[in-house]
Formats: C-alpha cells, sequence, structure tokens
C-alpha cells in the first residue's frame, strides 16, 4: 500500500476542513482527487506530504508514519502544490541543481539525474533559460521536474494544468502519463478529461468527506447504467418498442444504432424481444456518463 489515510481530520480553529477521511492508494495506481473549490482536497495533499499536520487520524506513505517519520517520507515523495513555487529569478539547469541539494543529491549523481529529468521532462532547450521568461506551461514541467528530480515512488499532483491552454493541457496530460510509470500517483484537478483520460480511479471529497471512491468505469457507468446501445445488421424500425414495459424512450443514433433509456438495466430483454421479432443484434452495451455529470452529481449543494 503506497498511501494509507486512516480517519484523518483536520480543524482550522472552529472550522472542520477535513472530516474523518479514509483511503488507501495502491502501488502504481493514478488516482483523481476531485472536489470543488474548499472541499478539502489540497488540505489533504499538504498532509499527505507532511506540510500540513493531522488535528486527528493517521497517514502512511509506503508503510511510513507521517507523524514520527516525516523525514524518511520526503525523500519517498514528490510534490507539485496548486501554486508551482518557482524561483522567476533562476534558471531552469541552476534552479534544479538547487532542488537537488536540497534532496541530498551530489556531484555527477546530481548532474546525471539533471541530464534524465531535463530531457524525460521535454526541457532541453528550456535549461538555459530563466524561469521568468517561460510559458506557463514550461514552468509546470519545470515544476514537475523539480518533483521527479530525486525519484521519488509516490507523486502528489495538485492542479497540475490550472491555467493552462488545451494544446498545453494535453502536452502535461501526456508527460504526466509518461513519467507515471511505476509510481503511485494522487491527482487533483477540475478538469474531468483528465480524470477520464489518466486516472483508474477517483475519489470525490465534498465539503471535508469523502462521497465516492471507486474507478472511473464503475462512476461512469452508473451514472448511464440504464442507457442501452444496440447495433443492429440490417435496418430495423423499433418505434414499437417504445410501448414495452420498463423502456422509457428510445432514441435512433443512427440508422442502425438505437439508445434505449430503460428504468433498470433490460439487456436480457432485449435479447429475447429481438429474438422474437428477427431483429439481428451485432452489439449491445451499457453506455457510460461523463465525469463531469457524475462530478456535479455528487458534488452539488
Amino acid at each position: 500500500m503506497s498511501i494509507k489515510v486512516v480517519n484523518v481530520v483536520k480543524q482550522f480553529g472552529e472550522q472542520r476542513a477535513v472530516k474523518n477521511i479514509s483511503f488507501e492508494i495502491d502501488k502504481g495506481e493514478i488516482v483523481g482527487f476531485l472536489g470543488r473549490n474548499g472541499a478539502g482536497k489540497s488540505t489533504t495533499m499538504k498532509m499527505i506530504t507532511g506540510n500540513l499536520p493531522l488535528t486527528e487520524g493517521q497517514i502512511f506513505v509506503n508503510g511510513l508514519d507521517v507523524k514520527s517519520e516525516l523525514d524518511s517520507i520526503k525523500s519517498q515523495i514528490g510534490y507539485l502544490p496548486e501554486h508551482n513555487p518557482l524561483y522567476l529569478d533562476m534558471y531552469v539547469h541552476e534552479f534544479l541543481q538547487f532542488c537537488g541539494k536540497v534532496y541530498g543529491i551530489k556531484g555527477q549523481v546530481l548532474i546525471a539525474r539533471i541530464n534524465e529529468i531535463v530531457a524525460q521532462c521535454g526541457l532541453l532547450k528550456e535549461q538555459n533559460k530563466l524561469i521568468g521568461s517561460l510559458s506557463k506551461g514550461y514552468r509546470q514541467r519545470v515544476g514537475l521536474a523539480q518533483a521527479l528530480l530525486h525519484n521519488p515512488s509516490v507523486l502528489i499532483l495538485d492542479e497540475p494544468t490550472t491555467g493552462l491552454d488545451p494544446n498545453q493541457i494535453i502536452e502535461i496530460r501526456e508527460l504526466i502519463q509518461s513519467i507515471s510509470k511505476d509510481k503511485t500517483v494522487l491527482l487533483s484537478t477540475h478538469i474531468m478529461q483528465e480524470v477520464q483520460a489518466l486516472c483508474s480511479r477517483a475519489i470525490i471529497i465534498k465539503n471535508g468527506e469523502i462521497v465516492a471512491n471507486e474507478t472511473v468505469d464503475e462512476l461512469t457507468t452508473e451514472e448511464q447504467s440504464h442507457t442501452i446501445k444496440i447495433e443492429l445488421a440490417d435496418v430495423a424500425d423499433l418505434s414499437s418498442w417504445k410501448e414495452k414495459e420498463k423502456i422509457l424512450s428510445i432514441q435512433k443514433a443512427n440508422k442502425l444504432t438505437y439508445l434505449i433509456k430503460a428504468s433498470e438495466d433490460i439487456r436480457k430483454q432485449i435479447f429475447k424481444w429481438a429474438g422474437e421479432e428477427g431483429v439481428d443484434l451485432v452489439g449491445i452495451s451499457l453506455e457510460k456518463g461523463s465525469m463531469e455529470t457524475v462530478f456535479q452529481k455528487l458534488t452539488k449543494d
């Protein structure tokens, strides 16, 4: 288990920002951590990385307790905060040298590691430029590079694509995919396409409490669990099926495809009706919803 959060509470004065949450993330998983502004995402991430003390509960990273073994944990976590803390008056290569020394990497090992990370993060042409002269997309690459420099097994990425244009978002998404092999990643984002593209699982938090912790497939299938897509071998008129029990509506997507909305999963009945009426089916499947719809449904007031 790479990350284990057990009954964690965070209190700021009278305000309880995180309310007794628990979850686990296995080695190699990429998990989306979702919620509206102020839901408790960044607070939880700061507690996992040891940048904010817990009020109650326990957090373990690779079996180590954040409260008592923080020094050992910090060498195993790469952290990109929401507000990327860069020194704009430093050159990229200079900044990475500085970060490497903070991590305790020295000499030829540091030089080799910087060369590797600069190439991996697509910064070869930018490494001798001032960070302040870089675009937001390249600044995020520098932030990811510093998070990866000490080769951590766990990555905590808080809103890594905030403020980027669509092309930059795709570039950073592809970069995260490439760097996350063999690593455990907890990724906070407001962009639901990122979750569907990158994450195997999503944890959704609302007002400091976890309201969902399931695979992306499970969440999106549940949202549209009673919408069934059928594909026909030949043109057929299914308009009369509107009168059948449990069917709420039928939509013709194209001449050989129908979307059937029902009160429950009726795929077995559809096979039976098709056989009785000589309708030749070549495909039948449950439609998936979007993470946007799931997110809105679970986080609305």
